[in-house]
């Protein structure tokens, strides 16, 4: 996360929004060998203090799950690199304008939840932004096939601490030059959704 703290000033309800909108982040825990990495869907709470989510039965992060161990979860947005021909200024630097939020907490497995419902929610939860499409359920699957489907997957809770917030949109530089360079990453640039990242740069 950028420690200039020009780029950490958002509300925390937009960092919280952010993360709810997405619902899909990198899992990160420390291993004897080294930080153990998962890419994982997860629904955060009412209140986000807590988020759920499961991973593959022999998943690493799963085999040292003992009880709660600290990590972190990484949910990236917009990104993009920007040159310094766009600011329309002298004396720039290439940098990368991105938006990024970290919920830090615990995660533990959580044998104690509905499995089946926590799965229910977390796919209903997506289902409905492809309306109109009829949302998928799991009662379209065959009776126990979905029961040992679930045998292969761990359902974990992670209990939130803090989270923090990164929107590196150019902040600290004059409009117009943080305009210009959202007209060429809208246009050109290189990175991720490069739309979206232009137009947080024109308001962020």
């Amino acid at each position: 996360m950028h420690p200039n703290p020009i780029f950490r000033q958002s509300p925390q309800e937009r960092n919280i929004a952010f993360a709810r909108d997405r619902s899909f982040g990198i899992l990160a825990v420390s291993g004897a060998d080294g930080p153990l990495l998962s890419h994982i869907p997860f629904l955060l709470n009412d209140t986000a203090t807590q988020a759920e989510l499961h991973l593959v039965r022999s998943n690493p992060i799963i085999r040292g799950l003992d009880g709660p161990v600290p990590a972190r979860i990484a949910v990236s947005g917009p990104d993009s690199y920007i040159s310094p021909d766009w600011y329309g200024i002298d004396h720039q630097v290439p940098t990368w304008n991105y938006v990024a939020v970290h919920l830090i907490g615990q995660l533990r497995p959580a044998p104690e939840i509905d499995f089946h419902d926590l799965l229910d929610r977390q796919s209903a939860l997506f289902e409905e932004r492809l309306a109109p499409k009829r949302p998928w359920t799991s009662a379209k699957m065959t009776d126990g096939v979905m029961e040992k489907m679930m045998r292969a997957i761990v359902p974990c809770v992670f209990e939130i601490d803090r989270i923090d917030g990164t929107w590196k949109l150019n902040q600290n530089k004059p409009e117009a030059a943080r305009s210009g360079a959202a007209d060429h990453v809208g246009d050109a640039g290189l990175g991720m959704e490069t739309a979206a990242l232009s137009d947080l740069m024109r308001d962020p």
